[in-house]
């Protein structure tokens, strides 16, 4: 059961890291929230050059 518990745990944290968690150098945005602009960004400057 311990194993358990540490693995929910660590998933936990991975989600808030990537998802939740403010990041000051990029824009005090969740990491995931700035790779999905920036790939946004990247597919329009493809299709507009």
């Amino acid at each position: 059961m311990p194993v358990d518990s540490v693995e929910y745990a660590t998933l936990e944290w991975v989600d808030w890291f990537n998802n939740r968690r403010l990041h000051e150098p990029i824009g005090n945005v969740p990491p995931a929230d700035f790779e999905m602009q920036y790939t946004r960004y990247q597919t329009w400057s493809a299709i507009l050059a």
